[in-house]
């Protein structure tokens, strides 16, 4: 299973979908958008965030700065969004971009949760042979998810005799061609002298990914920005407590069943994997507000309002 590169559908398949109610196309990713223009009948797209959209218009390295071919794709891929009969966007913060950036009004948007598979991702008794206790990082090492503020996080705590044992787990591989993401991390991990300390695990299976939240000791994820984030949750679902940044989408998925960091403030984090990693009553209390939490998303429930949208653009095109 290959981790940290999805920026699409969970499914992975990003065929144009027609509804099988009147006719409607459901396009399921954004970046399918560019197709939109060649279709002759009422459509509706998914929108899962808008991070290229970000890099097109230098608000910030999201994942990259644009190449010729993006340039060329990424304008007609947000035009195909506008012009949607319906948006579906996947969180609030989805939303409240669509509405802010594109002019999308918000009665053409319709906010549907991802979920997660529940069959898969519980709290597991297998062990995960690392041998040590860990925190766990699962993702790119794309910008946008802020790697570098928890290893520099992760390095302070180091300097903590009681947490000599401890390494920072890394599940996903580094990123695309379009940069060396790889070698951006490991020159931050050299200079804090943290060689050896940090653990990277690229292509595992989906046992194993559970295996690794059910034995971490906290899950991290300090993201800049997230359209929707699935990994809190599945480490939620797997009794793995939680730190997530309090930015973009993350607030509104992990609720209060986790603690929320500023993506910027390293020393906060610092502190917050310092008391989840030492007070048990709030590993126990984070626990079980998280699967509580997680238990609210799931694909049944994705399913059965997606298919509410497709009623309710029926009816208004009749």
């Amino acid at each position: 299973m290959r981790l940290g590169d999805f920026n699409g559908n969970p499914s992975g398949d990003n065929r144009v979908w027609l509804n099988g109610l009147s006719g409607i196309v459901h396009i399921p990713n954004q970046h399918l958008g560019r197709y939109g223009k060649f279709l002759k009948m009422p459509y509706i797209i998914t929108v899962h965030d808008l991070i290229r959209y970000f890099d097109l218009k230098g608000y910030g390295t999201y994942i990259h700065r644009p190449n010729s071919r993006d340039r060329f794709y990424l304008p007609r891929d947000y035009r195909g969004v506008t012009k949607a009969t319906r948006v579906i966007a996947v969180s609030q913060a989805t939303k409240r971009d669509l509405m802010y950036y594109l002019g999308i009004p918000e009665e053409r948007i319709s906010i549907v949760y991802e979920g997660i598979d529940h069959t898969l991702f519980r709290p597991s008794l297998r062990s995960n042979n690392f041998g040590y206790p860990y925190i766990l990082f699962v993702g790119s090492e794309h910008p946008r998810k802020n790697l570098p503020t928890l290893i520099r996080a992760f390095g302070m705590l180091k300097q903590q005799r009681r947490f000599r044992h401890l390494r920072l787990v890394k599940v996903g591989r580094a990123g695309g061609t379009e940069a060396d993401f790889r070698q951006q991390t490991n020159e931050i991990i050299d200079s804090l002298n943290l060689d050896g300390e940090v653990v990277f695990s690229e292509f595992i299976s989906e046992e194993d990914l559970r295996a690794c939240y059910s034995g971490a000791q906290c899950f991290v994820l300090p993201s800049l920005y997230e359209g929707f984030g699935f990994p809190p949750l599945e480490a939620m679902a797997c009794g793995c407590p939680v730190i997530t940044s309090d930015s973009s989408s993350l607030p509104e998925v992990v609720d209060g069943a986790a603690i929320k960091v500023s993506p910027e403030d390293v020393e906060g984090l610092a502190g917050a994997l310092e008391k989840v990693l030492t007070d048990r009553e709030l590993r126990e209390s984070l626990i079980t507000k998280g699967m509580n939490q997680a238990a609210k998303f799931s694909w049944e429930e994705t399913a059965e309002k997606t298919l509410e949208v497709y009623k309710e653009v029926e009816k208004e095109l009749l």
